[in-house]
Protein backbone atom coordinates (compact mmCIF):
# COMPACT_ATOMS: atom_id res chain seq x y z
CA UNK A 1 0.00 0.00 0.00
CA UNK A 2 1.20 3.50 -0.81
CA UNK A 3 -0.17 7.02 -1.24
CA UNK A 4 -0.45 9.15 -4.39
CA UNK A 5 0.30 12.82 -3.69
CA UNK A 6 0.63 14.46 -7.09
CA UNK A 7 -0.23 13.26 -10.56
CA UNK A 8 -0.23 14.50 -14.12
CA UNK A 9 -1.31 13.06 -17.45
CA UNK A 10 -0.63 13.86 -21.09
CA UNK A 11 -3.40 12.15 -23.02
CA UNK A 12 -5.72 12.62 -26.02
CA UNK A 13 -8.03 14.59 -23.71
CA UNK A 14 -7.62 17.89 -21.84
CA UNK A 15 -5.75 16.38 -18.93
CA UNK A 16 -2.51 18.31 -18.51
CA UNK A 17 -2.76 22.07 -17.97
CA UNK A 18 -6.47 22.73 -17.45
CA UNK A 19 -8.21 19.44 -16.74
CA UNK A 20 -11.54 19.09 -18.57
CA UNK A 21 -12.71 15.52 -18.90
CA UNK A 22 -16.31 16.45 -19.67
CA UNK A 23 -15.34 17.48 -23.21
CA UNK A 24 -14.57 14.39 -25.28
CA UNK A 25 -11.98 14.62 -28.07
CA UNK A 26 -12.59 12.08 -30.82
CA UNK A 27 -10.13 9.81 -32.65
CA UNK A 28 -8.68 10.55 -36.07
CA UNK A 29 -8.24 7.57 -38.40
CA UNK A 30 -8.99 5.31 -35.43
CA UNK A 31 -6.07 6.78 -33.49
CA UNK A 32 -6.32 8.79 -30.29
CA UNK A 33 -3.19 10.95 -30.35
CA UNK A 34 -2.09 12.87 -27.26
CA UNK A 35 -2.60 16.62 -27.01
CA UNK A 36 1.00 17.73 -26.55
CA UNK A 37 1.59 20.71 -24.25
CA UNK A 38 4.35 23.29 -24.31
CA UNK A 39 7.43 21.72 -22.75
CA UNK A 40 8.75 24.60 -20.67
CA UNK A 41 10.80 22.27 -18.45
CA UNK A 42 12.78 20.74 -21.34
CA UNK A 43 15.63 22.71 -23.00
CA UNK A 44 14.79 23.30 -26.71
CA UNK A 45 18.05 21.73 -27.84
CA UNK A 46 17.12 18.47 -26.11
CA UNK A 47 13.45 18.66 -27.03
CA UNK A 48 13.98 18.64 -30.80
CA UNK A 49 16.05 15.46 -30.53
CA UNK A 50 13.50 13.58 -28.45
CA UNK A 51 11.18 10.94 -29.86
CA UNK A 52 7.50 11.24 -28.97
CA UNK A 53 7.45 8.70 -26.13
CA UNK A 54 10.48 10.33 -24.49
CA UNK A 55 9.05 13.80 -25.08
CA UNK A 56 5.67 13.18 -23.45
CA UNK A 57 7.15 11.06 -20.65
CA UNK A 58 9.78 13.64 -19.73
CA UNK A 59 7.25 16.45 -20.10
CA UNK A 60 4.83 14.81 -17.66
CA UNK A 61 7.55 13.77 -15.23
CA UNK A 62 9.38 17.11 -15.10
CA UNK A 63 6.12 18.95 -14.39
CA UNK A 64 5.74 16.96 -11.16
CA UNK A 65 9.40 17.20 -10.19
CA UNK A 66 9.36 20.99 -10.56
CA UNK A 67 6.26 21.18 -8.34
CA UNK A 68 7.66 19.16 -5.43
CA UNK A 69 10.20 20.30 -2.87
CA UNK A 70 10.84 16.78 -1.57
CA UNK A 71 13.76 14.63 -2.62
CA UNK A 72 12.96 11.80 -5.04
CA UNK A 73 14.61 8.52 -4.14
CA UNK A 74 14.00 6.97 -7.52
CA UNK A 75 12.34 7.13 -10.93
CA UNK A 76 10.32 4.05 -11.91
CA UNK A 77 8.65 3.87 -15.34
CA UNK A 78 6.50 1.22 -17.00
CA UNK A 79 6.37 1.06 -20.80
CA UNK A 80 5.80 -1.58 -23.45
CA UNK A 81 7.23 0.08 -26.56
CA UNK A 82 8.77 3.33 -25.32
CA UNK A 83 11.24 4.62 -27.93
CA UNK A 84 10.20 2.10 -30.59
CA UNK A 85 9.73 4.76 -33.28
CA UNK A 86 13.29 5.98 -32.82
CA UNK A 87 14.55 2.41 -32.75
CA UNK A 88 13.04 1.77 -36.19
CA UNK A 89 14.48 5.05 -37.51
CA UNK A 90 17.93 4.00 -36.33
CA UNK A 91 17.65 0.53 -37.87
CA UNK A 92 16.52 2.10 -41.17
CA UNK A 93 19.55 4.39 -41.09
CA UNK A 94 21.85 1.39 -40.82
CA UNK A 95 20.42 0.18 -44.13
CA UNK A 96 20.12 3.60 -45.82
CA UNK A 97 23.63 4.76 -44.89
CA UNK A 98 25.17 1.32 -45.35
CA UNK A 99 26.39 1.32 -41.73
CA UNK A 100 28.16 4.65 -42.28
CA UNK A 101 27.65 7.94 -40.43
CA UNK A 102 24.54 7.32 -38.31
CA UNK A 103 22.53 9.88 -36.34
CA UNK A 104 23.35 9.35 -32.64
CA UNK A 105 20.13 10.97 -31.43
CA UNK A 106 17.94 8.15 -32.70
CA UNK A 107 20.24 5.59 -31.11
CA UNK A 108 20.17 7.34 -27.70
CA UNK A 109 16.36 7.65 -27.74
CA UNK A 110 15.76 4.14 -29.11
CA UNK A 111 15.58 2.14 -25.88
CA UNK A 112 12.61 1.99 -23.48
CA UNK A 113 14.74 3.19 -20.55
CA UNK A 114 15.45 6.50 -22.33
CA UNK A 115 12.38 8.05 -20.65
CA UNK A 116 13.49 7.37 -17.07
CA UNK A 117 17.10 8.17 -17.99
CA UNK A 118 16.27 11.56 -19.50
CA UNK A 119 14.15 12.51 -16.48
CA UNK A 120 17.05 11.55 -14.24
CA UNK A 121 19.52 13.60 -16.28
CA UNK A 122 17.32 16.70 -16.47
CA UNK A 123 16.46 16.61 -12.76
CA UNK A 124 20.05 15.64 -11.78
CA UNK A 125 18.62 12.66 -9.92
CA UNK A 126 21.26 9.95 -9.41
CA UNK A 127 19.07 7.62 -7.36
CA UNK A 128 17.31 4.39 -8.33
CA UNK A 129 16.34 4.57 -12.01
CA UNK A 130 14.58 1.67 -13.71
CA UNK A 131 12.14 0.85 -16.50
CA UNK A 132 9.77 -2.12 -16.47
CA UNK A 133 8.95 -3.53 -19.90
CA UNK A 134 6.30 -6.25 -19.50
CA UNK A 135 3.83 -5.51 -22.31
CA UNK A 136 0.35 -5.04 -20.83
CA UNK A 137 1.59 -5.35 -17.24
CA UNK A 138 4.46 -2.86 -17.51
CA UNK A 139 2.83 -0.20 -15.33
CA UNK A 140 1.57 -2.77 -12.83
CA UNK A 141 5.10 -4.16 -12.41
CA UNK A 142 6.39 -0.63 -11.88
CA UNK A 143 3.75 -0.23 -9.16
CA UNK A 144 4.79 -3.49 -7.51
CA UNK A 145 8.41 -2.30 -7.56
CA UNK A 146 7.40 0.94 -5.84
CA UNK A 147 5.33 -0.97 -3.28
CA UNK A 148 8.26 -3.23 -2.36
CA UNK A 149 10.70 -0.33 -2.17
CA UNK A 150 8.41 1.65 0.11
CA UNK A 151 7.94 -1.40 2.34
CA UNK A 152 11.73 -1.45 2.81
CA UNK A 153 12.16 2.34 2.94
CA UNK A 154 8.95 3.92 4.29
CA UNK A 155 10.55 7.38 4.43
CA UNK A 156 11.36 7.41 0.69
CA UNK A 157 9.47 8.99 -2.19
CA UNK A 158 9.38 7.98 -5.86
CA UNK A 159 8.29 9.14 -9.28
CA UNK A 160 6.08 6.43 -10.79
CA UNK A 161 4.90 6.51 -14.40
CA UNK A 162 3.44 4.74 -17.40
CA UNK A 163 4.24 5.84 -20.97
CA UNK A 164 3.54 4.53 -24.46
CA UNK A 165 3.24 6.03 -27.94
CA UNK A 166 1.52 5.01 -31.16
CA UNK A 167 4.53 3.72 -33.05
CA UNK A 168 3.90 3.41 -36.79
CA UNK A 169 5.78 0.11 -36.80
CA UNK A 170 3.79 -1.44 -33.96
CA UNK A 171 0.52 0.10 -35.15
CA UNK A 172 0.83 -1.57 -38.55
CA UNK A 173 1.67 -4.94 -36.99
CA UNK A 174 -1.24 -4.74 -34.55
CA UNK A 175 -3.63 -3.55 -37.27
CA UNK A 176 -2.73 -6.50 -39.48
CA UNK A 177 -3.13 -8.81 -36.48
CA UNK A 178 -6.71 -7.58 -35.99
CA UNK A 179 -6.27 -5.57 -32.79
CA UNK A 180 -7.86 -2.40 -34.25
CA UNK A 181 -11.25 -1.72 -35.84
CA UNK A 182 -11.43 -1.92 -39.62
CA UNK A 183 -14.03 0.87 -39.93
CA UNK A 184 -13.71 4.48 -38.76
CA UNK A 185 -15.54 5.11 -35.50
CA UNK A 186 -16.25 8.08 -33.25
CA UNK A 187 -15.69 8.19 -29.53
CA UNK A 188 -18.20 6.17 -27.53
CA UNK A 189 -19.32 4.32 -30.67
CA UNK A 190 -16.45 2.00 -29.85
CA UNK A 191 -18.72 0.21 -27.35
CA UNK A 192 -21.68 -0.09 -29.72
CA UNK A 193 -20.02 -2.16 -32.45
CA UNK A 194 -20.09 -5.88 -31.75
CA UNK A 195 -16.85 -6.50 -33.66
CA UNK A 196 -13.25 -7.39 -32.98
CA UNK A 197 -10.60 -4.74 -32.43
CA UNK A 198 -10.30 -1.41 -30.65
CA UNK A 199 -8.75 2.01 -31.39
CA UNK A 200 -5.07 2.83 -30.94
CA UNK A 201 -4.06 5.12 -28.11
CA UNK A 202 -1.11 6.61 -26.29
CA UNK A 203 -0.31 8.63 -23.19
CA UNK A 204 2.09 9.54 -20.40
CA UNK A 205 0.99 9.48 -16.76
CA UNK A 206 3.16 10.29 -13.72
CA UNK A 207 2.66 10.11 -9.96
CA UNK A 208 4.58 11.23 -6.88
CA UNK A 209 4.12 8.41 -4.35
CA UNK A 210 5.24 7.68 -0.80
CA UNK A 211 4.05 6.21 2.51
CA UNK A 212 2.83 9.50 3.99
CA UNK A 213 -0.94 9.86 4.35
CA UNK A 214 -0.96 13.63 4.93
CA UNK A 215 -2.05 15.69 1.89
CA UNK A 216 -2.40 12.58 -0.29
CA UNK A 217 -5.13 12.30 -2.93
CA UNK A 218 -5.48 8.51 -3.19
CA UNK A 219 -4.26 5.22 -1.74
CA UNK A 220 -3.13 2.32 -3.88
CA UNK A 221 -4.34 -0.39 -1.53
CA UNK A 222 -3.76 -3.49 -3.66
CA UNK A 223 -2.33 -4.65 -7.00
CA UNK A 224 -3.09 -8.00 -8.64
CA UNK A 225 -1.90 -9.47 -11.94
CA UNK A 226 -2.32 -12.74 -13.80
CA UNK A 227 -1.84 -14.39 -17.20
CA UNK A 228 -4.70 -16.50 -18.48
CA UNK A 229 -7.06 -16.89 -21.42
CA UNK A 230 -9.84 -18.38 -19.27
CA UNK A 231 -12.77 -16.19 -18.24
CA UNK A 232 -13.55 -18.36 -15.22
CA UNK A 233 -9.99 -18.00 -13.92
CA UNK A 234 -10.12 -14.20 -14.15
CA UNK A 235 -13.44 -14.18 -12.30
CA UNK A 236 -12.09 -16.55 -9.63
CA UNK A 237 -8.95 -14.46 -9.12
CA UNK A 238 -10.91 -11.22 -8.86
CA UNK A 239 -13.15 -12.73 -6.17
CA UNK A 240 -10.05 -13.80 -4.22
CA UNK A 241 -8.60 -10.30 -4.69
CA UNK A 242 -11.74 -8.66 -3.29
CA UNK A 243 -12.05 -11.13 -0.41
CA UNK A 244 -8.46 -10.45 0.59
CA UNK A 245 -8.33 -6.67 0.30
CA UNK A 246 -11.82 -5.44 1.19
CA UNK A 247 -12.55 -5.09 4.88
CA UNK A 248 -15.81 -6.50 6.31
CA UNK A 249 -18.71 -4.28 5.29
CA UNK A 250 -16.79 -2.52 2.51
CA UNK A 251 -17.94 -2.51 -1.10
CA UNK A 252 -16.68 -1.17 -4.40
CA UNK A 253 -18.24 2.20 -5.23
CA UNK A 254 -16.94 2.39 -8.79
CA UNK A 255 -15.79 -0.30 -11.20
CA UNK A 256 -13.52 1.41 -13.76
CA UNK A 257 -13.54 -1.00 -16.65
CA UNK A 258 -10.84 -1.31 -19.32
CA UNK A 259 -13.51 -2.36 -21.81
CA UNK A 260 -12.21 -1.34 -25.23
CA UNK A 261 -14.90 -2.25 -27.77
CA UNK A 262 -13.29 -5.56 -28.73
CA UNK A 263 -16.05 -8.17 -28.49
CA UNK A 264 -13.44 -10.87 -27.81
CA UNK A 265 -12.63 -9.17 -24.47
CA UNK A 266 -16.22 -8.52 -23.45
CA UNK A 267 -16.75 -11.90 -21.67
CA UNK A 268 -13.88 -11.04 -19.27
CA UNK A 269 -15.34 -7.64 -18.38
CA UNK A 270 -18.89 -8.98 -18.03
CA UNK A 271 -17.67 -11.76 -15.75
CA UNK A 272 -15.93 -9.25 -13.48
CA UNK A 273 -18.96 -6.92 -13.43
CA UNK A 274 -21.17 -9.85 -12.36
CA UNK A 275 -19.25 -10.11 -9.07
CA UNK A 276 -20.22 -6.58 -8.01
CA UNK A 277 -23.47 -5.66 -6.29
CA UNK A 278 -26.19 -3.37 -7.65
CA UNK A 279 -24.83 -0.42 -5.67
CA UNK A 280 -21.62 -0.26 -7.70
CA UNK A 281 -21.36 2.21 -10.55
CA UNK A 282 -19.58 1.09 -13.72
CA UNK A 283 -17.56 3.46 -15.92
CA UNK A 284 -15.32 3.03 -18.98
CA UNK A 285 -12.30 5.07 -20.04
CA UNK A 286 -10.68 3.70 -23.21
CA UNK A 287 -12.83 5.83 -25.53
CA UNK A 288 -10.82 8.68 -23.97
CA UNK A 289 -7.27 7.34 -24.34
CA UNK A 290 -7.52 4.38 -26.71
CA UNK A 291 -6.01 0.94 -26.25
CA UNK A 292 -2.34 0.67 -25.35
CA UNK A 293 -0.25 -1.40 -22.99
CA UNK A 294 -0.02 1.09 -20.11
CA UNK A 295 -3.59 2.44 -20.34
CA UNK A 296 -4.15 1.35 -16.72
CA UNK A 297 -1.91 4.28 -15.69
CA UNK A 298 -4.48 6.62 -17.24
CA UNK A 299 -7.21 4.80 -15.31
CA UNK A 300 -5.29 5.46 -12.08
CA UNK A 301 -5.01 9.14 -12.92
CA UNK A 302 -8.74 9.33 -13.73
CA UNK A 303 -9.43 7.71 -10.34
CA UNK A 304 -7.51 10.48 -8.56
CA UNK A 305 -9.61 13.05 -10.43
CA UNK A 306 -12.82 11.28 -9.41
CA UNK A 307 -11.70 11.30 -5.76
CA UNK A 308 -10.95 15.04 -6.00
CA UNK A 309 -14.16 16.11 -7.74
CA UNK A 310 -16.51 13.30 -6.66
CA UNK A 311 -17.99 13.42 -10.15
CA UNK A 312 -17.73 11.35 -13.34
CA UNK A 313 -18.30 12.67 -16.89
CA UNK A 314 -21.53 11.28 -18.33
CA UNK A 315 -19.77 9.87 -21.40
CA UNK A 316 -17.81 7.51 -19.13
CA UNK A 317 -20.81 6.00 -17.37
CA UNK A 318 -22.02 2.54 -18.31
CA UNK A 319 -24.17 2.02 -15.22
CA UNK A 320 -24.91 4.72 -12.66
CA UNK A 321 -25.78 3.65 -9.12
CA UNK A 322 -26.74 5.68 -6.06
CA UNK A 323 -23.34 6.40 -4.54
CA UNK A 324 -23.03 8.94 -1.72
CA UNK A 325 -19.26 9.21 -2.11
CA UNK A 326 -16.69 7.54 -4.35
CA UNK A 327 -14.38 6.02 -1.76
CA UNK A 328 -13.22 2.78 -3.38
CA UNK A 329 -12.44 2.30 -7.07
CA UNK A 330 -11.65 -1.07 -8.64
CA UNK A 331 -9.79 -0.95 -11.97
CA UNK A 332 -9.77 -4.05 -14.15
CA UNK A 333 -7.70 -4.04 -17.33
CA UNK A 334 -7.23 -6.74 -19.97
CA UNK A 335 -4.44 -6.58 -22.55
CA UNK A 336 -4.74 -8.76 -25.65
CA UNK A 337 -6.92 -11.39 -23.94
CA UNK A 338 -4.09 -12.76 -21.79
CA UNK A 339 -2.66 -10.15 -19.38
CA UNK A 340 -5.02 -9.04 -16.63
CA UNK A 341 -4.66 -6.62 -13.74
CA UNK A 342 -6.74 -5.54 -10.74
CA UNK A 343 -6.01 -2.25 -8.97
CA UNK A 344 -7.82 -1.12 -5.81
CA UNK A 345 -7.62 2.60 -5.11
CA UNK A 346 -9.30 4.28 -2.14
CA UNK A 347 -9.66 7.68 -0.55
CA UNK A 348 -6.86 8.36 1.99
CA UNK A 349 -9.17 8.26 5.02
CA UNK A 350 -10.24 4.70 4.22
Amino acid sequence: MFYIHQSTCISPQESFDQVNLATLHLPTDNKLLVIEPGYENIPPGMLRRMGKAVRIGVGAGMRLIKNTDSVLNGIIIGTAIGGMEDCIKFLNQIVDYEEGQLTPGNFVQATPNAIAAQIGLLSKNKSYNITHVHRGLSFENAMLDVDMLLSEHPDHQYLLGGVDEISLYNYNIDRLAGWYKKVDINGKDIYQLNTAGSIAGEGATMFIVNKQKENSTAVVRAIGTLHTTTVEEVQRQLQKFLDKHLLPGEKIDLFLSGENGDNRDLPFYNACESLLDAGTSVARFKHMCGEFATASAVACWISTQIFKTQSIPSHMMKKAAEVQQYRRVLIYNNHKHIQHSFLLLTLPQQ
